[in-house]
């Protein structure tokens, strides 16, 4: 039997952005949710060549690749960062490529794992952290809550190109 990628809720079953009121917290945090479930959303249903097919020359960005990357940036900003881990570097850590370089089909099922598993991670991670948590970025107060906002755009941004790889593959749109 040949792996595919999981839908992280059925294809065609609702995706929820969380609640639309109240708590910055909250809202953030069911809207940065959404993005996640968006990004598998997209990759269900295809196997591990195709998740690490780059189909757009002489871009390198595959879909394999932008799970490994935003998995690299889960725990950066938030294991890291923002609680303050001791965990060392996910493909090579900020500034190194290897997320989108060193893509490897016969490790898709292991990528993909590893993404849910930091999201748990940083999600526990920064639980008990308040929202006006500060840390220190290039010179720059930077706060929990802006760091929700960052990766809520950071999620935007790659879900973008996700769907594109994703229509360039088999065509299909709209996950």
């Amino acid at each position: 039997m040949i792996w595919t990628c999981p839908a992280p809720v059925p294809v065609g079953g609702p995706l929820t952005d969380g609640p639309t009121t109240g708590e910055d917290r909250l809202l953030l945090e069911g809207y940065l949710a959404r993005q996640r479930a968006t990004l598998l959303r997209v990759c269900a249903g295809l196997t591990a060549e195709q998740l690490a097919a780059r189909p757009v020359p002489p871009s390198t960005v595959s879909l394999l690749g932008l799970v490994r990357h935003l998995a690299k940036v889960e725990r950066v900003w938030l294991r890291q960062r923002m609680a303050g881990q001791d965990v060392p570097p996910l493909h090579g850590g900020p500034g190194d490529d290897a997320d989108f370089d060193r893509v490897d089909p016969s490790r898709a099922e292991q990528d993909v794992r590893a993404l849910r598993e930091e999201w748990r991670l940083a999600d526990e991670a920064v639980a008990a952290v308040p929202f006006t948590h500060e840390i220190d970025f290039r010179g720059e107060a930077m706060s929990l809550r802006m760091v929700y906002v960052h990766l809520i755009g950071e999620y935007s941004r790659h879900n973008g190109h996700a769907d594109l790889l994703r229509e360039v593959l088999d065509g299909v749109t709209g996950r």
